[in-house]
């Protein structure tokens, strides 16, 4: 089925490639009285000494005996019936034995224990689950597998749950191949992609005994578009329309050519945003008023209500163009919160490094705190769960 790379897949219905169940005696103590070298399959024991083959036989014997001195009652528990979809695999005194049927199985009361395994095809979905691809979009991806047994033997010696091993095997292998490409080309090549964690799926899985017949990837929603994509057509929220006003228009082009705000909203804006001026005019470098003006504009939407929310202390350290370090802080941990220039009065719960333009995208949610933390444009010392709770900041923002 599967003709790539070298692997050959073995073909669907062919239940006969093993050895059928012996009926009796003499048949069922084949590799014992007389044992084969290697016994059966990779995962068999070394052949047994003499002296071990003896005692096996004679315990054996005097199973089968029993079963005959009770017989037809113990035909009853002793006669097992195996489908054609099925195998039995029997461990006679602890030690694996050919896999027995289709058809009557004869199994030995007290020394024969049995496993059955089930050859037809089996199918399962891996939950979908949030990755960042190469270009930094985040999205949702799941998958649809379908899988079979083709030998029964290594399925039970090797891996105690398939369905468990196998869907971990397909969800990193998924994980893996997704960071590597850019959002475009997985919703290009899904097809493609499938083919290929097919066959690296599959030389995991081979050694198990089992092998993977299908897998489809399905992308469920795209979360959060690649960073390097124009913006949306609109730029209704007001921190945007600050971050408009500080970059003098430079936001136009990010923007994809957006239409800018009209004279009454132009006007309404610079009267928020001159407050802060003060402030500004210290700074020796034209890019530091961009950061600290957009930090401090946050001032008039803090709210104990936010403060309740979120209830951590936050410190930025942002790179400049110049390549300077610019040092800010987040405080919502009382009263209505604060922000402000410089390192908060306590210690602070979490502290982010982040560029410049990097804090801009944040503010004016073109960049999503999880897209940027998983892209590495967003360094975290802290804890991580404390600092996605800047997602309900810039919620507030809206």
């Amino acid at each position: 089925m599967l003709g790539r790379s070298g692997y050959r897949a073995l073909p669907l219905g062919d239940f006969d490639r093993f050895q059928q169940s012996s009926f009796g005696f003499l048949g069922s103590q084949k590799g014992c009285l007389s044992p084969e070298p290697g016994g059966v399959g990779p995962g068999a024991d070394a052949p047994q000494s003499w002296p071990s083959c003896l005692c096996h036989g004679l315990i054996s014997f005097l199973g089968f005996l029993l079963l005959m001195i009770t017989f037809p009652v113990s035909g009853w528990f002793a006669l097992k019936i195996v489908p054609t979809y099925e195998r039995m695999i029997v461990f006679r005194l602890g030690r694996i034995r050919t896999p027995q049927g289709p058809g009557m199985v004869l199994l030995l009361p007290f020394i024969d224990s049995f496993q059955r395994v089930d050859l037809r095809t089996r199918a399962f979905s891996v939950p979908p689950c949030k990755l960042a691809s190469k270009d930094g979009a985040v999205l949702s991806v799941g998958a649809d597998v379908q899988f079979r047994i083709w030998d029964p033997v290594l399925s039970v010696m090797t891996v105690k749950d398939l369905n468990t091993a196998t869907r971990m095997t397909a969800q990193n292998a998924m994980t893996k191949a997704l960071l590597k490409r850019p959002l475009r080309e997985i919703q290009m090549e899904k097809l493609k992609i499938s083919e290929q964690l097919l066959l690296e799926i599959n030389d995991v899985t081979r050694a198990w005994g089992l092998e993977v017949d299908r897998m489809e990837l399905a992308v469920e929603a795209v979360l959060q578009p690649p960073q390097d994509s124009p913006a949306g057509p609109s730029l209704d929220s007001t921190l945007q329309q600050l971050a408009l006003h500080f970059l003098g228009g430079g936001m136009n082009s990010v923007a994809g050519g957006a239409p800018l705000l009209g004279p009454a909203d132009t006007l309404e804006m610079v009267s928020e945003v001159e407050l802060p001026a003060p402030h500004v005019g210290a700074g020796p470098s034209p890019k530091q008023p961009v950061a600290e003006g957009l930090l401090t504009a946050l001032q008039p939407f803090l709210s104990e209500a936010l403060v309740s929310q979120v209830g951590a202390c936050y410190q930025f350290n942002v790179i400049l163009p110049s390549g300077t370090q610019s040092i800010y802080f987040l405080d919502l941990t009382t009263g209505q919160g604060r922000v402000g220039h410089g390192v908060p009065d306590g210690i602070p719960d979490v502290v982010v490094d982040m560029t410049e333009e990097d804090l801009q995208a944040l503010l004016c949610r073109e960049l999503r705190p999880l897209g940027a933390y998983m892209s590495g444009r967003l360094k975290v010392k802290g804890d991580l769960a404390v600092a996605m709770k800047l997602e309900a900041v810039l919620r507030a923002l809206k």
